[in-house]
């Protein structure tokens, strides 16, 4: 199965939205596990890896947002798009040395690739091959933490089957894929908070 949602950035509220624009069923980590079977030992700890950085994470971006003036439901778009850029720059001072893999560390990322491994089938299923489909993001885009997701971009959220194995987030951030890559983004400033492939690729 394939979802797809184009969504556009154009106020904080609709910023929040993207976070809960996928309909699906949202699990605990220590619950996630493809339908049917038992959880591995493995993935849950993997998965409460993950969701201790995500925490802490999120207590850096409350701590930076603290120090922004707040914004009005009736506030302007140039100021909306003051209001991310200025929350995105103090993030990346928070956390200049932030990489590929201090959320998705390598714990974490066998746990996700072992629960949607059952649901993809392998990256040469159409389930797959969907995430990279005409109408989805450039699967070539280049991929940068703390980088900013181009508003310009379509979105492709999880299908419902993974985020129903997928640990839940809270509302500040949310899945998205570019190609087969998984991707965190920080919904209120677009900062690509980290990545990974989820799928690997198989030689012929």
């Amino acid at each position: 199965m394939k979802t797809k949602r184009r969504c556009r950035w154009r106020s904080i509220a609709g910023l929040m939205a993207l976070a809960v624009c996928t309909v699906g069923v949202r699990i605990n980590a220590d619950q996630a596990a493809a339908p049917g079977s038992k959880p591995r030992a493995e993935d849950v700890a993997g998965f409460k890896e993950f969701t201790a950085r995500v925490q802490a994470y999120i207590t850096l971006q409350k701590a930076v947002t603290a120090g922004l003036p707040a914004l009005k439901s009736t506030d302007l778009p140039e100021m909306i798009t003051a209001y991310q850029q200025a929350l995105a720059r103090k993030i990346r001072e928070a956390r200049p040395k932030a990489k590929p893999g201090d959320i998705f560390t390598n714990k974490a990322l066998e746990a996700f690739r072992h629960v949607s491994r059952a649901l993809l089938e392998g990256p040469r299923t159409a389930n797959s091959r969907g995430y990279a489909a005409p109408g989805g993001p450039n699967p070539g885009m280049r991929l940068a933490v703390n980088g900013l997701y181009p508003d310009t971009e379509p979105i492709t959220p999880p299908s419902p089957a993974l985020l129903a194995v997928f640990p839940s987030l809270p509302v500040e951030l949310a899945y998205r894929f570019v190609g087969r890559t998984l991707i965190l983004i920080d919904v209120k400033s677009r900062l690509v908070v980290d990545f990974a492939q989820l799928v690997r690729p198989q030689t012929p």
